[in-house]
């Protein structure tokens, strides 16, 4: 098996899918298939993965002005692939882990 570097993805719907599914986004090579993105999610977060699905977001065209709106620069953002990783019952990432700072009380407002 090949290593893989994944970069999660920090979105509120990626942070949604967490919490409610179990559920993973990752952006990850072009080259790379289910499997791989399965071993090294294992091997990187210690966790079994029960399902991996695969989207391919196409990039958008871009364009961009200068001198004064004379001259436009046209570009393409680059392609993304992501990877929807879903986890057994019961494993969690430490992806969106934030320490919760217990609350203080409030002072009633007379």
């Amino acid at each position: 098996m090949k290593y893989l570097t994944l970069k999660p993805r920090i979105s509120e719907k990626a942070y949604a899918l967490s919490e409610s599914g179990n559920t993973y986004i990752f952006d990850v090579p072009a080259g790379a298939n289910k499997h791989d993105i399965a071993g090294a999610v294992t091997a990187q977060y210690e966790v079994r993965v029960n399902n991996v699905r695969m989207a391919a977001v196409p990039g958008k065209a871009v364009r961009s002005y200068r001198q004064r709106g004379r001259k436009s620069i046209s570009g393409q953002r680059s392609d993304v692939r992501k990877a929807y990783v879903t986890l057994a019952e019961g494993d969690k990432l430490p992806i969106f882990a934030a320490v919760e700072e217990p609350k203080a009380p409030e002072k009633e407002k007379k």
